[in-house]
């Protein structure tokens, strides 16, 4: 049996990731594959309440120490998230560490000193990222609610986001309609489970996870 694809959804505030994931999600089951929603920061936690009071302005953290605890958030779902995985299910997943390392780096901390807890992560699969100009997200229902939902910082974050793009990301103009977007990331998302059943059948074993987030860079 195949390994689940680990299927990434990235983007600023407001690109839609939210909306996406849960209309692919959908789509897939539909189609009759194991497939679950994962979300980052998991809010769910003892580590994702404190994200949660930082995010809403409950709390006040150090730049440093709240970089730490989104990786932390990260990684006390990778042991349950490779289970899933090597069982077969596809995991779709809202933001993850290029999110971290993007509005850390927007704050002004060191790109590198971001990127290194996170190193040994799962990589992803396929990369989807949702660019929105910030002057769209700001007409957006929402925006502004949370902490880091202003036109500078979104900005800088846009920037850092693409100077970790790789080759291997999938662009997708966040300005398109909601069906036209679901549309192109559902084709790519299935050519990428294709592939990897494909893989599987001629192989002896199957390439086990993609390790080593960041580790190329």
């Amino acid at each position: 049996m195949a390994r689940g694809r680990f299927i990434l959804l990235e983007g600023c505030d407001r690109a839609g990731k939210s909306t996406q994931c849960a209309k692919l999600v959908a789509a897939l089951q539909d189609k009759g594959h194991a497939v679950e929603l994962c979300k980052f920061p998991d809010r769910t936690t003892t580590i994702g309440q404190m994200i949660h009071a930082y995010l809403t302005n409950a709390k006040e953290l150090d730049d440093k120490a709240i970089h730490l605890l989104f990786s932390a958030n990260r990684w006390e779902a990778m042991q349950q998230m490779k289970r899933k995985l090597r069982a077969g299910t596809h995991l779709i997943v809202d933001r993850y560490a290029y999110s971290g390392v993007a509005f850390s780096t927007a704050k002004g901390l060191d790109l590198t000193w971001c990127k290194n807890p996170d190193r040994g992560l799962v990589r992803p699969d396929l990369t989807f990222f949702l660019d929105l100009p910030t002057v769209e997200a700001e007409k957006r229902g929402g925006f502004g609610e949370e902490r880091y939902e202003n036109r500078e910082l979104q900005e800088k974050v846009r920037e850092v986001f693409l100077q970790l793009k790789s080759k291997e990301w999938v662009m997708i103009d966040a300005r398109h309609s909601v069906p036209t977007m679901h549309h192109e990331i559902l084709k790519v998302t299935e050519d990428k489970i294709r592939e990897g059943e494909r893989d599987a059948e001629f192989a002896e074993e199957d390439d086990g996870l993609l390790e080593d987030l960041f580790l190329d860079s």
